[in-house]
């Protein structure tokens, strides 16, 4: 059983990372947002969103649905914990 799992393993792995390339073409093609694009503003999130939170890079999901003229940036980003921050006194 182990040899065939290692083979099925790898066709989801490979059929996941089609998947992903695949949504990064449709949602260049419904919005002119190039891939490159897309993946700077995907770690630009996660660079942010990490100074507050611990999250799980592997679960992360983000689209652009498009409705009529509008662009909305969907994001679902798993939460591992809030990272907690003294209160700053503010410079009066």
């Amino acid at each position: 059983m182990g040899f065939l799992d290692r083979f099925f393993k790898k066709k989801e792995n490979s059929r996941k990372s089609a998947r992903e390339r695949l949504q990064l073409v449709l949602i260049h093609d419904r919005t002119d947002i190039s891939p490159g694009t897309l993946e700077r503003l995907r770690k630009d999130l996660i660079d942010v969103i990490s100074d507050y939170m611990v999250i799980s890079e592997d679960g992360i999901e983000i689209d652009l649905e498009t409705e009529g003229n509008s662009v909305a940036l969907v994001a679902s980003i798993p939460v591992l914990e809030v990272k907690r921050q003294r209160s700053r006194k503010r410079d009066r």
